[in-house]
């Protein structure tokens, strides 16, 4: 039996495992993995990774994973190494494997949630690298409401093309990402790229280990973490080649040690005023559209109502000053150097716009926290909030006859006339039919793209649009042409693109009733989307509306999703949530 005063094993899950002449069958199993007596009493720690070799995001997690254990050790805790899925978008992106993208979100929280209750783990670590994965594994925190501790497995650091390399001089002598590759496409269709020239900058666009080097979809929520308060400060930084990961891993391990004693969970941590500050954190940097999507997901794990429409409440008076791509000019590694997310935040604190009695994984609160911090911000990376680069956040929401359930859009890096945009309707039922006329140039300076049946329930599976939206960009028509759709973007998309526009098109909302040539204005300063049609003439279309499109996913996973997804603007999630809960996990 434990017999460590540091810790009640009476009031922890592992106790159902691990204590009483009952449980010498289960003990029997821990001694054949090589545990100790003692190990077997400690109180048992869920390191989750979402290792695999898909893709550089995920590979460096397995070697974190170990140094995660070494500090639960270190602090008389006994961490179980477990792995759940990826999907990794980079991957899927432009073809039917994106639809298991979003559906990967809530195969991960549920794997974590299985594996945890399954074993009786009194805590968890979680390590993840890419864009699903990341709220995936946090939604799992809060939905068992253990003590957690959050990791990000770090950036990728940015490519270069080499010196002499026969390539474009807007591909020389700059960081490149992934992004870069996906409009480098649009510049080869265009024939201001050479094959050669391809080949040379898919070799040297990713030189390492780690997740998207921009504020694309994995960094913000990497940011997001930290923000909310579940990962350490200053823990999402550091690239993923950077031995100081193993560092932050360490301690994180020994951080959730203090939590278990302190009886610290996942919810005391997950308040309201916690997504406020993890909303902010997106707004200020440029961040992910989709974080209006995980968000609300996160926050319906724990019973809080936070929907899109309340994330863009925050976007809307929230200051854009952090220089980050797509937008602006700098990726993860320049952020981190800068200071990282402790900075940022603080200079949000300077104007009033943080909540500082939130609870971090430090056992501190977020203004003590802050108050540690003793940089400043330097001007080119971060930017002094009084001096912004816009006064509103870098990402906006839209709402009106075309998305009464709302749609969002990001403006970082664009100039108010950029951001006012009206045009006929191109409607396309699916992401290849428009990918098709882009590569065909079956388009004209002025459309608006309409790219519907891509929602989560529609889809199924809420397909990112980036390979068409990045070869728009790479023909020179970025800003000459605006696209909306009730799928979702990349965060690394750019240029006017609106996605989550709701009810989507399987659902009969209007975007499912739009028609070439209807005349579309979009204006993200005044937060609108419309069509130029009357309540009647909607209110007849709907009526003659043949129904949502047939899919080919009629049994497997996808198929089980798509039956399940609710509203994008709920979070697009699976289950009735932490309202609905009847029990506790830890007290049972």
């Amino acid at each position: 039996m434990s017999t460590n005063p540091r810790f009640d094993k009476s009031k922890l899950p592992s106790r159902h495992v691990t204590e009483g002449p009952a449980r010498a069958p289960h003990r029997s199993y821990y001694y054949a993995m090589g545990m100790t007596e003692e190990e077997i009493h400690q109180p048992l720690v869920g390191v989750a990774t979402c290792w695999n070799e898909a893709a550089p995001c995920n590979i460096a997690l397995n070697r974190q994973a170990q140094s995660v254990k070494i500090g639960v050790k270190a602090e008389q805790g006994t961490p179980r190494e477990f792995t759940t899925i990826t999907v990794t978008d980079g991957i899927a992106m432009g073809h039917e494997g994106m639809r298991s993208s979003l559906a990967s979100r809530e195969a991960i929280a549920d794997t974590v949630e299985l594996t945890m209750r399954g074993h009786c783990y009194d805590a968890i670590v979680g390590l993840a690298g890419c864009d699903k994965s990341l709220p995936g594994m946090m939604m799992a925190m809060i939905r068992l409401n253990v003590p957690s501790v959050f990791m990000y497995g770090g950036s990728i650091l940015p490519g270069r093309a080499p010196k002499g390399s026969d390539v474009p001089a807007n591909f020389a002598d700059r960081d490149l990402t992934v992004q870069d590759m996906f409009e480098a496409v649009g510049n080869w269709q265009n024939g201001t790229l050479s094959e050669a020239a391809l080949e040379v900058l898919e070799r040297v666009a990713c030189p390492s280990a780690g997740a998207c080097g921009g504020q694309f979809t994995a960094n913000t929520m990497a940011c997001v973490a930290e923000a909310i308060g579940l990962a350490l400060p200053n823990s999402s930084g550091a690239p993923a080649p950077y031995e100081s990961r193993d560092e932050y891993a360490i301690a994180s391990g020994k951080a959730v040690m203090n939590l278990i004693e302190k009886n610290i969970r996942a919810r005391d941590i997950c308040t309201r005023q916690a997504f406020e500050n993890a909303a902010r954190i997106v707004a200020c940097t440029g961040g992910s559209t989709n974080a209006g999507l995980h968000l609300p997901a996160m926050a319906h794990e724990a019973g809080i109502d936070f929907f899109l429409e309340d994330v863009c409440d925050i976007f809307r008076d929230t200051p854009h000053f952090v220089d980050m791509k797509p937008g602006g000019a700098y990726v993860a590694k320049d952020l981190y150097e800068a200071g990282g997310v402790p900075v940022v935040m603080r200079e949000l604190r300077k104007a009033g716009l943080i909540h500082e009695d939130c609870m971090t994984v430090t056992g501190y609160s977020m203004g003590e926290e802050l108050d540690k911090v003793a940089r400043d911000a330097d001007g080119k990376v971060i930017h002094a909030i009084t001096n912004p680069i816009s006064k509103t956040g870098g990402v906006v929401g839209l709402k009106g006859n075309l998305a009464p359930e709302g749609a969002i859009v990001k403006i970082a890096g664009m100039s108010d006339e950029d951001i006012v945009f009206t045009g006929p309707a191109l409607v396309f039922e699916c992401e290849q039919d428009a990918f098709e006329a882009v590569q065909n140039r079956t388009y004209s300076e002025g459309d608006v793209f309409v790219i519907r049946n891509e929602g989560a329930r529609g889809g199924p599976g809420m397909r990112e649009m980036l390979a068409t939206t990045a070869a728009l960009s790479g023909q020179g028509m970025g800003k000459k042409v605006a696209l909306i759709t009730d799928g979702r973007f990349s965060g690394a998309t750019r240029g006017f693109c609106v996605g989550h526009v709701g009810p989507e098109a399987a659902l009969g909302g209007p975007i499912a009733l739009l028609k070439n040539g209807d005349m579309i204005t979009l204006n993200a300063i005044t937060g609108s989307i419309s069509v130029d049609l009357s309540d009647e003439e909607l209110a007849a279309r709907k009526a003659a509306w043949s129904g949502p499109r047939e899919t080919i996913y009629a049994s497997g996973a996808l198929w089980k999703y798509a039956q399940l997804v609710g509203p994008t603007y709920l979070g697009a999630v699976t289950h009735p949530g932490a309202k609905k809960e009847r029990h506790d996990y830890m007290d049972l």
